[in-house]
């Protein structure tokens, strides 16, 4: 049943309140300068099918680009320090980030340089990656299959994976305990004029002005930016999760492992965890999460048996499948206002990034509404502005 909203009048109307939305919801509330008011609009108010839902919470700094990395040494630091960025709030949980570490695998030349130079970027802003050879691997984990690998790149520090859901829960409520304002409710069309947008009007009918709204909407961000004239790269794509178990656990963690395959895999609790793009990697229907049940058998398994041989004797324990936000012009963000619509913000097109980038694009976003600008780190390189022009983000560690 749909909800009403309590004005006729927002600072800021947020449209999806997802992870995005209410990232941006809590650090709108926590920033000095801003005391406007907000509203939420989210049409699934049980998030079943959110890219949130089916997020495996993973977190790295092994990026190409300077401006990715900071993103997540802000995340890192934020999850470990949870319950003092939110006020010290008692109620509030310890988050534990377990550092597993990525580990990159190389099966060529080609990457093994680019492994290589990419580790000296991150070396160079403070992360922990180190480069290692086939060898070294292998003597640190010795579980691998290494008959095909070259050498590889790991970072124990800070990258790995935490428990995003409890932070997005926690956002969502202490932004309602702030005073914003939450609506199960679909904005169904905006009016614009003078470029910007005056309003948005809800699938129940009302029309309620606005200040700023903002797009936190997901897979369907595309959707709701033609409301406002305006049409971006982002399309729904199918990422499988499955979740395993090993008839001989291996004696040590697994990192996340990126196979040179496409296949990743890593420890889960008692259990594995393991995922992949299907082969056909196009866009699909916002309502489509139907799983093609071939690619664990066909496609998974024989990867995680070849790269880890304990896992040749494994028992699928659960699957889903997953919408990636996916940015098809460069699988980058796209963050901040609309040049020729100034008063529309975007948040949408991560790509797989979403959790881990939300504290420090969340912040971000709240700074420039509620200042004019980034403060903290600039993420001007993310805007809209690129996707115009046709001058695409460069980010060599895409997953």
């Amino acid at each position: 049943m749909t909800q009403s909203p309590a004005h006729a009048s927002y600072d800021v109307i947020i449209v999806g309140g997802a992870m995005y939305g209410s990232s941006i919801a809590w650090f709108l509330s926590d920033h000095p300068d801003f005391d406007g008011s907000v509203l939420v609009v989210e049409r699934d108010p049980t998030y079943e099918w959110t890219s949130t839902s089916h997020t495996n919470s993973c977190m790295r700094q092994q990026f190409s680009a300077p401006i990715n990395i900071k993103i997540s040494q802000f995340a890192a630091d934020f999850v470990k320090n949870f319950r003092a960025y939110m006020g010290g709030d008692v109620r509030v949980p310890d988050l534990a980030l377990q550092s597993y570490g990525y580990m990159y695998l190389a099966d060529n030349p080609a990457f093994v340089a680019e492994l290589v130079a990419g580790q000296k970027i991150q070396a160079a802003h403070g992360a922990g990656t180190r480069h290692m050879s086939a060898d070294d691997i292998l003597a640190a984990y010795p579980f691998y299959n290494m008959d095909d690998i070259i050498a590889g790149n790991h970072n124990l520090i800070d990258e790995g994976y935490f428990d995003g859901n409890t932070l997005f829960d926690w956002w969502k409520r202490s932004a309602r305990e702030r005073g914003t304002e939450y609506i199960h409710n679909t904005v169904v069309s905006m009016t614009k004029a003078g470029g910007v947008v005056q309003s948005v009007t809800l699938a129940s009918g009302e029309v309620i002005a606005c200040g700023h709204v903002v797009n936190a909407s997901g897979p369907r961000a595309v959707l709701t930016s033609r409301m406002a004239g305006i049409e971006i790269p982002v399309e729904p794509r199918k990422r499988y999760t499955f979740i395993f178990s090993a008839e001989q656990p291996l004696d040590r963690d697994l990192p996340l492992t990126i196979d040179p395959s496409g296949v990743h895999m890593r420890t889960e609790g008692s259990y594995y965890l393991a995922g992949c793009p299907p082969d056909d990697d196009g866009p699909v229907d916002y309502d489509d999460f139907v799983a093609d049940h071939s690619i664990w058998e066909e496609k998974v398994w024989p990867v995680l048996a070849h790269r880890v041989p304990a896992f040749e004797r494994i028992k699928l324990m659960n699957s889903w499948v997953g919408h990636y936000a996916y940015n098809s012009f460069d699988q980058n963000a796209i963050i901040g206002a609309h040049p020729a619509v100034g008063n529309f913000i975007f948040a949408n097109g991560f790509s797989g990034h979403g959790f881990q980038q939300s504290p420090a694009m969340g912040r971000g976003i709240a700074e420039l509404i509620a200042t004019g600008r980034y403060q903290t780190l600039d993420l001007s390189p993310f805007g809209v502005d690129r996707i115009i022009a046709g001058e695409k983000f460069v980010e060599k560690a895409v997953i």
